[in-house]
């Protein structure tokens, strides 16, 4: 496997945790059968992969960039497409998810 590829399919997972997060909205209240499915299938796959990146990156950097991404490309979407606020302490909150996995990922390197 080369090096990228361990990162392209974290990206991958990230991607399709979004997918499933927004389709589960989408499914207002698991009343809806096709966001139902999508959120089902893209949980599915993002946890697949999700455990292929884990045999060759740290659980811990693994984890944090994936939950870290996730979290902040999700109130991306509710932003944009769900019609959902922003302000400065949501910025806030979500500077600081970000500075969380960069700390975590500068911790496995001084180590």
């Amino acid at each position: 496997m080369t090096r990228m590829a361990p990162w392209l399919m974290l990206t991958l997972a990230i991607c399709s945790e979004v997918i499933g997060t927004s389709a589960l909205r989408a499914s207002e209240g698991f009343t809806r059968p096709v966001p139902i499915a999508v959120t089902a299938v893209t949980y599915a796959l993002s946890f697949y992969l999700l455990a292929l990146v884990m045999r060759h990156l740290d659980l811990s950097l693994t984890y944090a960039i994936w939950s870290g991404a996730g979290t902040a490309a999700i109130a991306a979407v509710g932003v944009l497409w769900f019609g959902e606020g922003f302000g400065a302490v949501k910025a806030f909150g979500i500077a600081l998810v970000i500075a969380g996995v960069v700390v975590v990922n500068l911790a496995d390197r001084a180590l």
